[in-house]
């Protein structure tokens, strides 16, 4: 389906609450499913999403075809966590998509471990037919650059190998604050989790603990532009300056898109401000999922703008820095992209068309879009059922604050007033 959306008629004054995480719980539930004595988590208390959902079933089963469809985090955790459960016996598949994303660094990885992981089509890609067994220890070098998953799945697993884990990731690594993220996790749960330089050494037993789920601070960040944008308030219920989640830096960098972040018992409580930077050069690399959100911002606010660190960008669910200057083109914007990121120079073309977004099934760049409508009201955004990967209730938020979404083939309501 796809949705023609108009900004509210009003000062927009609204409050959320964001979906749980989809990085925390995908974690939480490898890593209760890896402790002996621990109670699997409720699908309700886990994020809603499509990476949870399909990680859920999964581990629940041992033999027989396994299909996660698209979702590359549970493809990553997976495959890790098959091969080192000893007893499984499963063949991993997934979307034509997912087959083109990068899967060899980890399979090699774990190879070196004593694996069992025979690729049955294609050499580097799914589908996979994975045998467990347990494990080696010991050191073992992990090429992480094209993503920190890599890194988590062999952590997680690393108190299943014979005396734990030491892991060189080779001095480079996409999305460190992820791999902190797990690492930190590991740690409540009684594991030695250690970060020096570029190693990781990971070694212990699981103990049983309180699973930690904290709202979603990257779906936080399309909030923060809607905020920019309308120049209105949002509260975004529960979320803390003291997070997981190395997303949490949008409270720090709001204010350089124009928006303030004050913490309060409710959570986190967005103003908005005129003062913005005059441009922004940052390196993302550690902070990806919010590039979208951050760059449609600084574009409708007239903030010039390179961000680079994002060469894996190329190959999350779209190319997201392909279809990101594509849909920023749509509006006027015209981006210089590089094999590692996207820049603006400030410089805007007329649009004689409405814009059709496509996102190109890639929800961070369906729901960054939306945006848009305050300053090109009825832009339509194309299959608007991406969203379900992260965040399902997105557009029911957005109608709750204020917006109008209808059917894109509904034609725009005349608001002109006779002379």
């Amino acid at each position: 389906m796809n949705y023609r959306i108009l900004p509210p008629e009003e000062i927009l004054e609204t409050t959320v609450t964001l979906p749980l995480s989809k990085s925390v719980s995908a974690r939480v539930l490898v890593m209760q499913a890896l402790t002996a004595g621990a109670r699997p988590v409720p699908v309700a208390a886990l994020a809603d999403c499509d990476d949870t959902r399909v990680l859920a079933a999964a581990l629940t089963r041992t033999t027989g075809e396994l299909d996660v469809d698209d979702c590359g985090t549970a493809m990553r955790f997976l495959t890790a966590y098959y091969a080192a459960v000893p007893g499984t016996d499963v063949t991993l598949t997934g979307s034509a998509r997912l087959s083109e994303r990068p899967i060899a660094p980890l399979v090699d990885a774990l190879r070196s471990l004593g694996a069992d992981i025979t690729y049955t089509a294609t050499e580097g890609r799914l589908p996979l037919h994975i045998r467990g067994t347990r494990l080696r220890g010991g050191a073992v070098r992990l090429d992480a650059r094209a993503s920190s998953q890599f890194a988590s799945a062999l952590a997680m697993i690393a108190p299943l190998a014979d005396g734990g884990l030491d892991i060189d990731l080779g001095g480079e690594i996409a999305s460190m604050p992820y791999l902190r993220m797990t690492m930190r996790m590991l740690a409540n749960r009684g594991v030695e989790a250690d970060i020096a330089g570029y190693t990781l050494s990971v070694r212990g037993t699981y103990r049983v603990a309180e699973p930690e789920i904290e709202h979603d601070w990257s779906a936080a960040s399309y909030w923060y532009s809607i905020a920019a944008v309308t120049a209105g308030w949002v509260t975004l219920v529960g979320m803390s300056d003291d997070s997981l989640q190395g997303d949490s830096v949008l409270a720090r960098i709001g204010d350089r898109f124009g928006v303030l972040t004050e913490f309060t018992y409710d959570g986190a409580e967005l103003s908005a401000t005129p003062d913005i930077w005059s441009r922004l050069d940052m390196d993302m690399g550690d902070w990806p999922d919010l590039v979208p959100a951050l760059a449609v911002t600084a574009c409708l606010a007239g903030l010039p703008f390179t961000f680079t660190g994002l060469a894996n960008l190329r190959h999350k669910e779209s190319d997201r820095i392909a279809a990101l200057a594509e849909g920023l083109a749509k509006i006027g914007c015209p981006c210089n992209t590089m094999p590692d990121g996207i820049a603006w120079d400030g410089r805007r073309e007329p649009i004689f068309d409405m814009p059709v977004i496509d996102p190109h099934a890639d929800h961070r760049i369906a729901m960054a879009f939306a945006a848009v409508s305050v300053f090109v009201p009825g832009i339509i955004i194309n299959d608007i059922e991406a969203v379900a990967k992260s965040y399902p209730g997105f557009w029911d938020d957005l109608r709750a604050a204020g917006f109008t979404l209808t059917d894109a083939d509904i034609e725009m309501p005349d608001v002109t007033e006779e002379a």
